[in-house]
């Protein structure tokens, strides 16, 4: 029996949950659905994306050292990329340049957190090249 997988739940490691889960509500649009500061651990979500949020706390049982990570958004075309560029952008999200086509075949832009961690918005354009 082949297993399908569901869309993945990615848990994002921050050092002060508060300052983060304001950030991503804030300045990323995203839902705050619960969090518990005691716990050091919260759900978030926007549109069919969902994540988690891990304090320091919650996540030194890993011993990963919180390092940051990357998550990839795949959107369906460029104007939705810009579209997001431009609203987080006016929500003071911290980004580094606007969206541009790349040598490897993504229409992208970055954003980081507080914390370091990366969030590439990208379109796969290269199906396109292959089809025209």
């Amino acid at each position: 029996m082949t297993v399908e997988f569901p869309p993945a739940c990615p848990e994002i490691p921050v050092s002060e949950l508060a300052s983060a889960l304001a950030y991503y509500r804030d300045c990323l649009g995203f839902t705050v659905d619960w969090a518990d500061e005691d716990l050091g651990l919260a759900g978030l979500s926007q549109g069919e994306s969902r994540l988690f949020m891990g304090a320091a706390h919650y996540r030194a049982h890993l011993k990963t050292g919180g390092r940051p990570l990357a998550l990839w958004f795949n959107m369906s075309n460029c104007e939705e990329v810009d579209s997001l560029y431009a609203r987080w952008l006016a929500a003071g999200a911290k980004l580094d340049r606007p969206p541009a086509a790349k040598p490897h075949k993504l229409y992208e832009f970055l954003a980081f957190d507080l914390d370091g961690n990366l969030l590439r918005v990208f379109y796969d354009f290269a199906w396109e090249e292959r089809e025209g």
